[in-house]
């Protein structure tokens, strides 16, 4: 960690040593890796969860108390300690390399397909897929795959390792991308900066070029998720570094979207662990995950100007 960023965490611990509230722990022994999660705005108390590499093609929904939703004609046969055995919702005809971020837009959910760890992959993209409702279905499939690759990379591996990606939250009917960066690419020691991105397309057949708009830097930290309020009124990111995590909280600019030419407000959530996952319970309480399978929750009054 540099002078720079140690400052920053440093200021952040001194304002920042209360106002989170551990409210639940996971409980589910297929939800080992929570990498994203994102509340529905179709369906009443559910959150949307994944796991990153390694794992089969599905989502867990859950509730705000971290519980899996089983659909009542499949209850019969999960009853009981077997509830545990309940896999989740199968996507059908999608495959899983590095899912890690979740969105939704309107009633659709969106996986993103864009861990890049060594900044090589060529065949990134986002599912999106008609939500699906917990309660009465166990199985679905996409409707599109947008394949997607970025403006300014042209090389694979990158010379810069800027093109990893954990995050990505929708605005005004796009899907944005915060990339999650690398200082040194041959220890991976993490970089405190990210870079906005949006898809201004949605071609099946050929890569989405994502447009660059900005790039922020003296995070305190690397990015490992985003997600946007649902009334739209602001952004938050993640920043996670082996102290602590600092959630950042950017405004919806007056005009365009670049979220991160915004003035953030911050809040450090300490003995977070590997956080991995952010979204609103509302536009003003953000939930953070990590991958310890715990549940944070934090209200917009305690974020510092």
């Amino acid at each position: 960690m540099s002078l720079t960023h140690r400052v920053v965490f440093v200021l952040i611990m001194i304002t920042h040593l209360s106002g989170q509230d551990k409210i639940c722990i996971v409980k589910h022994k297929d939800i080992d890796e929570q990498s994203a999660i994102i509340k529905s705005q179709t369906y009443d108390n559910v959150y949307w969860l994944c796991n990153d590499s390694g794992d089969k093609p599905f989502v867990f929904p859950v509730t705000g108390q971290g519980e899996m939703i089983v659909p009542d004609f499949m209850k019969k046969r999960y009853i009981g300690k077997k509830i545990d055995e309940y896999p989740g919702i199968k996507i059908k005809n999608a495959s899983l390399i590095d899912w890690e971020a979740l969105a939704v837009l309107k009633d659709t959910l969106i996986i993103a397909d864009v861990g890049n760890n060594g900044n090589t992959r060529r065949d990134m993209g986002v599912y999106l897929i008609p939500e699906p409702n917990p309660r009465s279905i166990y199985e679905t499939r996409p409707l599109l795959w947008l394949p997607v690759r970025y403006e300014d990379q042209s090389k694979y591996p990158a010379e810069e390792w800027e093109f990893d990606c954990e995050s990505i939250f929708t605005f005004q009917g796009k899907i944005y991308f915060l990339t999650k960066h690398r200082s040194d690419r041959h220890i991976r020691k993490p970089a405190a900066a990210t870079k906005l991105y949006r898809m201004d397309t949605r071609f099946t057949h050929k890569a989405n070029v994502l447009k660059l708009i900005n790039r922020k830097d003296n995070l305190g930290g690397w990015v490992t998720d985003a997600s946007m309020a649902q009334d739209e009124s602001a952004m938050v990111l993640i920043a996670q570094n082996p102290l602590a995590t600092i959630i950042w909280y950017f405004p919806k600019p007056k005009q365009g979207d670049d979220f991160l030419a915004q003035t953030p407000r911050s809040y450090s959530l300490v003995k977070a662990d590997q956080a991995e996952g952010v979204c609103f319970k509302d536009p003003q309480t953000i939930i953070v995950t990590n991958e310890q399978r715990e549940w944070f929750e934090i209200p917009l009054t305690a974020f510092s100007k």
